[in-house]
């Protein structure tokens, strides 16, 4: 075998381009001429002789040809070539001789194998052909012998036939009646569906006529009983589907049966809604009905002003709404466990009914499912509707915010059991309808919490109040000492509760944990086990518009406004607000602004992950707001303060005959009164804002004497020749100087320190002092009185401004001015004035 493969290598020649990596599977192909996959025999190769491998290639033109193109060293290495490429297929031949041995043992064995089977079913085949030729005779002797019988067999077995159902006709109203008393009424129907047509064929004989009215009547009353049984409902599910099956098939109008089942079924469902309307209507308790809403229901509950913070938490966590017995999630439960659980049963059951069960013959055109699955959806629409009532107005009735968690959870799974009405009812408008109602809750439920935190601040703002007035009682018979109380404030004695950082850390504290507390309540509605939280509105609108705007933003702009409020009344009201709560509102408004505001909208948006997709509120914003407020209420206790200092030094101008007043032995003591309560203000701004800036003071502020001494000195020189003329000259050259000196202005806004603020009052209080002196007109020791008075003014009050020529200027205005309308200007000698006001 090798000689004959060398032999047909031996005539193959080789290739053109030889390679060593061609595949074994390659060389099989060529050794036994098979072409490549997917061409022809006449794609497989070139009809040149020449071509070495070729199907048409000649030797001896091959040999010619090489003979006359190559040379001899040529023709040389292509026979070498030829040997590599012919030892190289010896090679390959007998590898795949060797691989592919045992396939070949095992082939030869099939093969033989085989011989043997097909052997022994040639036998069984002969056999089988013997066994179907006796087979075909004895049938045809069969069918020769019964030839002459098989018309009158035939005619036999259709009378046998037409004699059965002429018998189960006659037999019929028997087998009806039985099947009645049995409650089979589904035989029955079958029954007579199987003999309707022939009765009606041939109701015109007598006997059928007879056979076809016992049978409506066995009929009409198996249809009633039906009626009866599909009107009870007490039966199964399947009870049910037969019974409606039974009477759509005997003709029964459709319509009819779905009307009549969505009638039982809104019986039932109307009792479970009276139910729960018998529970909202339920009379409140007698102990509740007294209560006003604000009491328990419609605010957080107020945290002492002096104690700490924490104690905010509310007072009516705990307890149930006043208009109802159950709380809010005892409603929502018994809802969905009887209305919802009902409605949901009554919806599957009637798909089953009516809608999903395959309509064959008759009824298939009679479009059956449209028809239920309009009823459905209205009567689904009209009772959920009513359901949505009850639900809201059960919501509006839970006016407590003390515990949020409740509301959430049974809106949570008021939520959750509306789905199963969108996987029974697609397209149904109930469950949108249901996330409409916890949208409006959570909007409603937002602005409650911001009624309660104004209710809040408000009562907050009282405790302050009372905690302010509360020392005055107990300051009115003692003595007011230089570093001792105030007036309309808190005083820093022993009897004082609570000293103003106290109250102002109180405050400020008791209000930002009561926003965190609200913020943790409404975060409720955004958890992730809440199935609503992933609805597009509680991701974004809720967030930015309800909590960010509509609750926090509101409520520091009604900390603000509230706050303004305090400056708007004037007059006799402006007395009614105690000066300290104005400045104490006034830091806690410069606090927001500085850090508060930023802090309260940094960790609103980190907790609710606020897009700011839609325009919101800028910090900067309510920080400028904020900052107004401040001011404002700074200015307007500046504007106070020195009017209560006003009042008493008007009171004591206006009360003194200054013409005929005793020569001065002492300090009047209301001046004293004024320099006591100039000095408890300081102390009490003191307690809320820095020191402030103030110019350098001279080393003899408290020692330096006015210009009216100067110039009362010039007129004892010529006090002999003193006319009405003198008082003109000495106007003038008051107008002078007042040309040339710095223009003040009396009630400029203050800035936010100490010095400031004190520097306002004291102008208020000296520019009312200067014009009720104008007002008047003294005597020799009127005008001594006046000199002792602002000296000892001087003394003190230089020390509280930002500029002592501030004081000097003014004092230096009352005597002059007081000089100018003296009858008798005779001013006192400065020793003897420091004498006095050191004595007193």
């Amino acid at each position: 075998m090798e000689r004959d493969g060398d032999d047909i290598t031996a005539t193959t020649p080789p290739d053109s381009d030889p390679s060593r990596k061609r595949k074994v599977h390659g060389m099989l192909k060529l050794y036994y001429g098979l072409n490549e996959e997917g061409k022809t025999a006449d794609q497989a190769g070139s009809h040149d002789p020449c071509d070495i491998n070729g199907p048409h290639f000649d030797p001896e033109v091959y040999l010619n040809k090489l003979r006359r193109e190559c040379s001899l060293g040529e023709l040389m290495d292509q026979e070498s070539v030829m040997v590599k490429q012919i030892r190289s297929l010896d090679s390959d031949m007998q590898t795949l001789v060797y691989e592919n041995y045992n396939k070949f043992i095992s082939a030869t064995d099939t093969i033989r194998k085989m011989k043997n089977d097909f052997k022994k079913m040639e036998d069984e085949m002969d056999c089988l052909s013997t066994n179907m030729a006796a087979i075909t005779e004895f049938s045809a002797s069969i069918s020769g012998t019964l030839q002459d019988q098989h018309a009158q067999i035939t005619k036999l077995s259709g009378v046998h036939t037409l004699l059965r159902k002429l018998q189960f006709l006659f037999e019929l109203p028997a087998r009806l009646n039985k099947c009645l008393e049995l409650q089979a009424y589904a035989q029955a129907v079958n029954s007579h569906r199987c003999a309707r047509c022939v009765l009606q064929q041939y109701s015109h004989m007598p006997s059928f006529r007879g056979i076809q009215d016992d049978c409506h009547v066995i009929m009409d009353k198996l249809a009633q009983e039906l009626r009866q049984k599909f009107r009870d409902g007490g039966s199964s599910a399947k009870d049910l589907s037969e019974c409606v099956e039974l009477l759509l098939q005997l003709d029964e109008p459709a319509e009819d049966l779905c009307d009549k089942f969505l009638s039982h079924a809104q019986t039932r469902l109307e009792a479970d809604l009276l139910s729960l309307e018998a529970e909202i209507r339920e009379p409140p308790p007698s102990s509740a009905t007294t209560d006003p809403p604000s009491s328990s229901t419609g605010r957080l509950s107020s945290a002492p002003s002096t104690g700490s913070p924490s104690d905010s938490s509310p007072k009516a966590s705990a307890l149930p709404s006043p208009s109802s017995r159950t709380d809010i999630l005892e409603f929502i439960d018994r809802g969905c466990n009887e209305f919802v659980s009902s409605l949901c049963l009554v919806i599957a059951s009637y798909q089953e009914l009516f809608i999903n069960r395959p309509q064959g013959g008759d009824l298939a055109s009679k479009n059956i499912p449209q028809m239920a699955n309009g009823k459905l959806h209205a009567f689904v629409d009209e009772l959920a509707a009513r359901y949505f009532s009850l639900v809201e107005r059960r919501i509006q009735e839970e006016k407590s915010v003390g515990d949020n968690s409740l509301l959430v959870r049974a809106l949570d799974r008021f939520h959750r059991r509306l789905q199963a009405v969108t996987k029974l009812l697609p397209g149904s408008a109930v469950p949108s309808q249901g996330t409409e109602i916890v949208v409006r809750a959570a909007r409603e439920r937002i602005r409650q919490y911001l009624s309660a935190l104004q209710s809040f601040y408000l009562d907050s703002l009282t405790d302050v109040r009372q905690a302010l007035a509360a020392p005055r009682l107990s300051m009115a018979a003692a003595s007011v000492a230089g570093s001792g109380g105030n007036l309309g404030g808190p005083v820093l004695g022993k009897d004082t509760p609570a000293s103003l950082p106290e109250l102002l850390s109180s405050l400020s504290a008791s209000i930002l944990n009561q926003i965190k507390s609200v913020l943790a309540s409404v975060h409720l509605f955004t958890a992730k086990d809440i199935a609503f939280s992933n609805k597009p509105y509680f991701k974004g609108e809720f967030c930015s518009q309800g909590v960010r705007e509509s609750l926090v933003v509101s409520f520091i702009k009604f900390v603000c406004q509230s706050s303004r409020q305090f400056c708007e009344s004037a007059g006799d009201r402006g007395g009614s607000t105690p000066p300290a709560l104005l400045l104490l509102l006034s830091r806690l408004c410069l606090d927001y602004e500085t850090s508060t505001i930023s802090y309260i909208l940094t960790l609103t948006d980190e907790q609710f992950l606020v897009q700011h997709n839609s325009p919101v509120t800028a910090v900067t914003a309510l920080c400028t707001e904020a900052r107004e407020a401040a001011q404002k209420l700074l200015n307007h206790y500046v504007k106070v303060q020195g009017l209560i200092i006003s009042q008493m030094l008007r009171k004591s101008v206006e009360t003194r005959d200054w013409v005929n007043t005793i020569e001065p032995r002492n300090v009047r003591a209301v001046m004293k009164r004024v320099v006591e309560d100039t000095t408890s203000i300081d102390v009490q701004v003191g307690l809320l804002y820095e020191e402030g800036v103030r110019k350098a003071h001279s080393s003899d502020s408290s020692k330096r004497t006015f210009s009216v001494y100067s110039s009362s000195r010039q007129q004892a020189r010529y006090a002999p020749s003193y006319t009405p003329s003198a008082p003109m000259d000495t106007n003038l050259l008051s107008n002078i100087h007042k040309l040339f000196s710095e223009r003040i202005d009396i009630f400029s806004p203050v800035e936010f320190n100490k010095v400031s603020v004190l520097t306002g009052i004291i102008k208020i209080s000296l520019k009312t002092f200067l014009e009720c002196v104008r007002l008047r007109t003294f005597g020799r020791y009127g005008l001594q009185q006046i000199q002792v008075d602002c000296h000892y003014l001087q003394m003190y009050l230089w020390r509280f401004v930002s500029d002592e020529n501030l004081v000097h200027f003014l004092l230096d205005e009352i005597v002059g001015s007081t000089a100018h309308r003296c009858l008798d200007p005779a001013p006192m000698e400065q020793s003897v004035i420091e004498v006095i006001c050191e004595r007193g």
